[in-house]
């Protein structure tokens, strides 16, 4: 061999090394679908597609195990799935029931481990766990309908998995919906190999040198799991109620409203986030407060707006909390019904204790007495002006012109201003004076 053929021979070698050093690594990306199927899981994966994308992976691997959950959510994920430009596949490593199905027949390959399952997509309430009105049952037939057709797959068996009363011969009788077994998912074409673990699927696939990339939850997911536990949702309620009685006992002071507007910030963030807490929920809260602050501050005494406010306020506290859609609480579970009922009110008597607790005693702390006026500004001292005597004060005597609340009252043949302290009063009534201070006297019904 002559030297010029040498040296093309190494050069041509170089050339091949350089190019097949250059192949791009194949990236496949992870991630779980390990619990019911919520908002919280439709964000999970939003996420996780949306990193996916952006990390530029080549294949989407879903490990699934799953006993089902909110349909809507199940619908936007597999909608996410059917759109995504990248391949997904799913390994369904024990369970994929229900919401769990209808999301594994939209990937583009159903893996399944030993003894897994998938299949039994009846709707069902959360209450008792009965099946849904045939109207729901109606939507998610279609969506396994159409889901199946997408991914090439028989829509009537997935029809079946849904409908008892669809029987297809050889594999489902009528009464029964349809849930296979590894074999009979692999004989049917909903599932297209049995493996024991991803690394297994990978090594079939021939992607064993493949960059794996597992979803991991941000800093911000994680404190936004940490706000939504009950125990610290408890807490922010109680901060939220403490902090809104005592600025409306104490006006003026700025730190109880401001603690209660970042609790309510804290609480409801998280929830909206997560897709529980919707626009209406967070509206009916406010108004609560609202109804309330116009009953103590514009209506005197405490009626319907006082008794609304209450109800609107805890109401939105306990609606944030739940996965409903809209009005429709049909396939909210019970036990999260339950939990978020138990969270608000145990809160709110705690915090009913606490400011009882309290309230004595925060005029006598040091740090208070520093942004707060502790002081009572006593008629003795020129603080207040009065048009009467202290002696009218125990004073007995009877309503001279209705009080509503303010009036005017008799006392031993003398016609005075006076007001109750919200409650009407009609003439003739008994009254006896409490206070002097002011233009009018204060006055309340007297029972002697």
């Amino acid at each position: 061999m002559n030297l010029s053929k040498l040296y093309l021979l190494l050069f041509f070698g170089l050339i091949s090394g350089f190019v097949f050093s250059q192949e791009k690594t194949e990236k496949v990306y992870t991630f779980k679908i390990d619990k019911d199927i919520d908002p919280a899981m439709n964000r999970r994966v939003k996420m996780a597609l949306e990193e996916a994308n952006e990390k530029g992976a080549d294949l989407i691997l879903i490990e699934m195990d799953t006993y089902g959950g909110a349909v809507t959510d199940a619908d936007e994920i597999r909608t996410r799935i059917l759109e995504s430009d990248i391949p997904v596949y799913v390994f369904i490593n024990k369970d994929a029931a229900s919401a769990g199905a209808l999301i594994s027949i939209a990937c583009d390959s159903i893996y399944m481990a030993p003894g897994a399952s998938i299949g039994a997509a009846t709707v069902v309430n959360g209450v008792d766990g009965a099946a849904a009105p045939d109207k729901y049952q109606s939507y998610m037939r279609s969506m396994m309908r159409s889901t199946a057709e997408a991914k090439g797959r028989d829509p009537k068996i997935a029809e079946a998995m849904v409908d008892e009363k669809i029987e297809i011969e050889g594999i489902s009788a009528a009464g029964s919906v349809i849930t296979f077994s590894v074999s009979e998912a692999i004989k049917y074409g909903f599932c297209d190999g049995e493996f024991s673990s991803i690394d297994a699927i990978l090594q079939a696939k021939g992607l064993t040198d493949a960059e794996l990339i597992a979803y991991e939850e941000s800093s911000t997911e994680s404190i936004i799991s940490f706000f939504l536990s009950p125990a610290i949702s408890g807490i922010l309620i109680l901060i939220i109620i403490g902090g809104i009685y005592f600025e409306l006992q104490t006006p003026g002071v700025g730190f109880p409203l401001l603690a209660a507007i970042i609790a309510t910030l804290l609480y409801f963030i998280p929830y909206y986030l997560n897709g529980l807490a919707e626009n209406w929920e967070i509206i009916v809260f406010v108004l609560g407060i609202i109804l309330l602050a116009v009953e103590l501050f514009v209506i005197p005494g405490f009626g319907i707006f006082g008794v609304l406010g209450i109800v609107f306020i805890l109401g939105g506290l306990v609606l944030g909390m739940l996965p409903n859609q809209d009005f429709n609480f049909d396939f909210v579970p019970a036990s999260e019904l339950f939990a978020a009922l138990l969270t608000v009110i145990l809160a709110a008597l705690a915090s009913v204790g606490l400011v009882f607790w309290l309230t004595p005693k925060v005029n006598k702390w040091g740090a208070f007495s520093t942004i707060t006026l502790a002081s009572t500004q006593e008629r003795t001292q020129g603080y207040t002006s009065s048009f009467y005597a202290d002696s009218l004060k125990g004073k007995t005597g009877i309503v001279h012109s209705r009080l509503r609340p303010s009036g005017k009252v008799e006392i031993e043949g003398e016609i005075y201003d006076a007001y109750s302290r919200g409650e009407f009063l009609d003439q003739g009534e008994p009254i006896i004076v409490i206070s002097t201070e002011g233009t009018s006297l204060k006055v309340k019904k007297w029972e002697g």
